[in-house]
């Protein structure tokens, strides 16, 4: 088969272009193998030859749309063209079509914002969100998940701006994990707002200086980051959502050649996290710690002997060369992010999509731990995480963070939760939220 621009494609018997048999029209973006065709994928018309104008060619494309049909091969050229022009046509209208539908999402989106201003509702629904990624996710056949899911979460993140502006506090500098965190969960259409500090990210927050705090709280090779944990049990505000970010780790430098690199500047997590690829590959390098891995990169912009530990997004925003990617040492390493806000959120609408995290604190005596989890056994509720942390009380008291499966307005998760409640010398609910999309 011969190939024509649009996918049009045309076949010939014999050499002489006067003694043309059949032609192959297929209108499709791409070729079909003989083996397709010989499964009745295309009307096959076996005929001697005959010459068809272009008019009565015109009106048997109409019909079928695609086939093969008995026709010169002067004529075969001028089908191709037709068939080419009605492709880009279509595609014209396939490209103009989403504009059109995002607008009148948007003008719904516009209508809505007005009655939610008017009674207070919130304008930020992560299981509605969640719900919507993932439909559309499940209904494309020609993307992933993940493409999908990036396109839509930019579509509600703009059509959200159009109600008003998001605020959002992470940990800074721009190009941290902590970023891409706010990207994952917002879209690009919010004003993201730098903390120096997780504290800062609390205060900022609980200030209504930001709708909403983004801190990280676990690691999958490092472990729990304390000083979040220890900030929750004082906050006033509660868990609005989860983000987990595959953690990346790249080296890169002002050049992008790894012989120059002299000192390695990172996080102190990213530095233990990298530490068998950097005695590996660079021994003799000074590795010297720093308040974020992003700032390690705006060093190395202006260092060609500093190396820094950084994602892609770093490298993009201080237009640094990547020396070395992938270079954690575990390839599955993520870091869990919580989503604070100040309003609770609803049951997502499909089950087990939901997550509860609490903390409590028990009288110290022999089975304490185990009759302050009992109820959750009972009630059928799975815990999926438990940490401890000191209680600063210097009594050598501990207070337990644990997440479960479910949600507060579960009537399974509420029984227990108001029995363990009854049972324990403290207790707080900290939050119900949807899960992290993968």
């Amino acid at each position: 088969m011969a190939g024509f621009d649009g996918g049009l494609l045309v076949s010939r018997i014999g050499h002489d272009r006067d003694l043309v048999q059949w032609v192959y029209l297929v209108d499709l973006p791409a070729a079909l193998s003989a083996a397709e065709v010989d499964k009745g994928l295309l009307l096959n018309v076996k005929s001697k030859r005959a010459l068809v104008d272009v008019t009565a060619l015109d009106a048997r494309i109409e019909a079928h749309g695609v086939g093969i049909v008995p026709i010169d091969f002067d004529c075969a050229i001028q089908a191709a063209r037709i068939l080419a022009q009605r492709q880009r046509a279509g595609l014209g209208a396939a490209e103009h079509e989403p504009c059109v539908v995002v607008d009148q999402r948007a003008d719904v989106v516009r209508r809505v914002g007005e009655l939610k201003g008017a009674t207070g509702t919130a304008v930020f629904r992560p299981e509605r969100e969640n719900l919507i990624l993932e439909r559309a996710a499940s209904l494309s056949r020609n993307f992933d998940g993940p493409a999908v899911k990036a396109i839509f979460r930019e579509i509600i993140s703009s059509c959200r701006a159009l109600e008003r502006t998001t605020t959002v506090a992470y940990l800074g500098p721009a190009g941290t994990f902590s970023e891409m965190a706010v990207l994952r969960q917002f879209g690009s259409s919010v004003e993201a707002r730098p903390c120096s500090t997780i504290a800062e990210v609390f205060r900022m927050t609980e200030n209504s200086r930001t709708d909403f705090g983004v801190v990280p709280v676990e690691n999958s090779t490092q472990g729990t980051v304390a000083v979040t944990l220890d900030l929750l049990l004082d906050t006033s505000l509660t868990i609005v959502g989860e983000v987990s970010i595959p953690i990346i780790h790249n080296l890169l430098t002002r050049s992008g050649d790894l012989s120059k690199v002299k000192t390695v500047m990172a996080h102190p997590q990213a530095l233990a996290q990298c530490r068998e690829w950097l005695s590996t590959h660079l021994p003799g390098a000074r590795q010297v710690s720093c308040s974020s891995n992003a700032e390690g990169a705006r060093i190395a912009s202006e260092d060609d002997s500093v190396g820094a530990i950084a994602s892609h997004r770093a490298a993009e925003l201080y237009q640094l060369g990547i020396a070395g990617e992938g270079i954690q040492d575990w390839a599955g390493n993520r870091t869990r992010f919580l989503v604070l806000g100040h309003h609770p959120t609803h049951r997502s609408p499909e089950p087990g999509k939901d997550k509860t995290t609490f903390e409590f604190s028990m009288v110290n005596k022999a089975g304490a731990l185990f009759e302050g989890l009992e109820p959750l056994a009972r009630h059928g509720v799975s815990m999926t995480h438990l940490e401890s942390r000191p209680a600063r009380n210097g009594a050598w008291e501990y207070n337990f963070f644990v997440d479960v499966e479910g949600h507060i307005e579960d009537e399974a998760v509420k029984k227990a939760l108001t029995e363990i409640k009854a049972e324990t010398a403290v207790f707080k609910f900290l939050g119900s939220y949807p899960k992290a999309l993968d």
